[in-house]
Protein backbone atom coordinates (compact mmCIF):
# COMPACT_ATOMS: atom_id res chain seq x y z
CA UNK A 1 0.00 0.00 0.00
CA UNK A 2 1.36 3.19 -1.04
CA UNK A 3 1.71 6.46 1.71
CA UNK A 4 2.81 9.72 1.08
CA UNK A 5 3.02 11.86 3.89
CA UNK A 6 3.59 15.34 3.98
CA UNK A 7 4.74 17.01 6.83
CA UNK A 8 6.52 20.43 7.55
CA UNK A 9 3.50 23.14 6.67
CA UNK A 10 2.47 25.97 9.15
CA UNK A 11 2.03 29.93 9.32
CA UNK A 12 5.09 32.13 8.54
CA UNK A 13 5.36 35.91 7.06
CA UNK A 14 5.93 37.18 4.02
CA UNK A 15 9.96 37.16 3.14
CA UNK A 16 10.34 33.65 5.53
CA UNK A 17 10.76 30.16 4.62
CA UNK A 18 9.01 26.74 5.13
CA UNK A 19 10.36 23.56 4.76
CA UNK A 20 7.93 20.68 3.25
CA UNK A 21 8.98 17.10 3.12
CA UNK A 22 6.68 14.08 1.85
CA UNK A 23 7.81 10.74 3.15
CA UNK A 24 7.08 7.79 0.63
CA UNK A 25 6.65 4.50 1.27
CA UNK A 26 4.67 1.26 0.31
CA UNK A 27 6.76 0.16 -3.19
CA UNK A 28 9.92 1.46 -4.98
CA UNK A 29 9.61 4.56 -6.73
CA UNK A 30 12.71 4.78 -8.90
CA UNK A 31 11.06 4.93 -12.03
CA UNK A 32 8.51 7.64 -10.60
CA UNK A 33 8.77 11.60 -10.48
CA UNK A 34 7.46 13.02 -7.51
CA UNK A 35 5.85 16.43 -7.40
CA UNK A 36 4.54 19.01 -5.48
CA UNK A 37 0.93 20.89 -6.41
CA UNK A 38 -1.05 23.31 -4.07
CA UNK A 39 -4.53 24.53 -3.97
CA UNK A 40 -5.94 27.43 -2.69
CA UNK A 41 -9.28 28.84 -1.28
CA UNK A 42 -12.03 29.07 -4.71
CA UNK A 43 -8.74 28.03 -6.79
CA UNK A 44 -7.77 24.89 -9.08
CA UNK A 45 -4.91 23.22 -7.70
CA UNK A 46 -1.73 23.71 -9.38
CA UNK A 47 1.88 22.50 -10.43
CA UNK A 48 4.09 24.19 -7.86
CA UNK A 49 7.38 21.36 -9.12
CA UNK A 50 8.10 17.72 -9.74
CA UNK A 51 11.76 15.97 -9.57
CA UNK A 52 12.92 12.34 -11.35
CA UNK A 53 13.46 9.72 -8.93
CA UNK A 54 15.80 8.42 -11.09
CA UNK A 55 17.97 11.27 -12.12
CA UNK A 56 16.78 14.18 -10.04
CA UNK A 57 15.76 16.57 -12.87
CA UNK A 58 14.00 19.29 -11.61
CA UNK A 59 10.99 21.06 -12.94
CA UNK A 60 9.43 24.59 -11.51
CA UNK A 61 6.02 26.69 -11.82
CA UNK A 62 7.39 30.21 -13.16
CA UNK A 63 5.36 31.56 -10.17
CA UNK A 64 8.03 29.50 -8.03
CA UNK A 65 11.39 29.44 -9.64
CA UNK A 66 13.93 30.68 -7.97
CA UNK A 67 12.59 30.62 -4.70
CA UNK A 68 11.73 26.86 -4.29
CA UNK A 69 14.12 24.43 -4.40
CA UNK A 70 12.66 20.49 -4.59
CA UNK A 71 15.53 17.87 -3.51
CA UNK A 72 15.22 13.57 -3.16
CA UNK A 73 16.88 11.95 -0.34
CA UNK A 74 16.96 8.19 -1.65
CA UNK A 75 18.23 6.37 1.56
CA UNK A 76 15.07 8.02 3.13
CA UNK A 77 12.49 7.78 0.46
CA UNK A 78 11.57 11.69 0.99
CA UNK A 79 11.26 14.59 -1.31
CA UNK A 80 11.52 17.94 0.23
CA UNK A 81 10.58 21.20 -0.83
CA UNK A 82 12.65 24.23 0.36
CA UNK A 83 10.74 27.46 -0.11
CA UNK A 84 12.26 30.31 0.24
CA UNK A 85 10.67 34.63 0.00
CA UNK A 86 7.48 33.30 0.65
CA UNK A 87 4.54 35.56 -0.20
CA UNK A 88 0.40 36.04 1.16
CA UNK A 89 -0.14 34.05 -2.86
CA UNK A 90 2.08 31.05 -2.09
CA UNK A 91 -0.93 29.94 0.85
CA UNK A 92 -2.63 27.08 -0.11
CA UNK A 93 -2.70 23.37 1.01
CA UNK A 94 0.04 21.68 -0.65
CA UNK A 95 -0.08 17.94 -2.11
CA UNK A 96 2.74 15.78 -2.77
CA UNK A 97 2.27 13.32 -5.63
CA UNK A 98 3.87 10.44 -7.30
CA UNK A 99 3.58 9.83 -11.14
CA UNK A 100 4.77 6.18 -12.57
CA UNK A 101 6.71 6.56 -16.13
CA UNK A 102 6.48 10.41 -16.09
CA UNK A 103 7.17 12.09 -19.10
CA UNK A 104 8.52 15.95 -19.49
CA UNK A 105 4.21 16.31 -20.86
CA UNK A 106 2.78 14.62 -17.97
CA UNK A 107 3.91 16.09 -14.57
CA UNK A 108 2.85 19.35 -14.76
CA UNK A 109 -0.48 17.49 -14.77
CA UNK A 110 -1.97 16.74 -11.54
CA UNK A 111 -4.39 13.98 -12.84
CA UNK A 112 -2.03 12.12 -14.25
CA UNK A 113 -0.68 11.72 -10.61
CA UNK A 114 -0.90 8.23 -9.07
CA UNK A 115 -0.63 8.60 -6.02
CA UNK A 116 -1.50 11.52 -3.17
CA UNK A 117 -0.91 12.75 0.26
CA UNK A 118 -3.34 14.43 2.55
CA UNK A 119 -2.03 17.77 2.10
CA UNK A 120 -0.23 20.09 4.59
CA UNK A 121 -1.15 23.71 5.31
CA UNK A 122 0.79 26.42 4.10
CA UNK A 123 -0.46 30.13 5.09
CA UNK A 124 1.89 32.98 4.71
CA UNK A 125 0.74 36.15 6.10
CA UNK A 126 1.59 39.98 5.13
Amino acid sequence: QVQLVESGGGLVQAGGSLRLSCSASGRTFSSYAMGWFRQAPGKEREFVSSIYWSTGAAYYADSVKGRFTISKNGAKNTVSLQMDSLKPEDTAIYYCAAIANPRAFSIRIGANYDYWGQGTQVTVSS
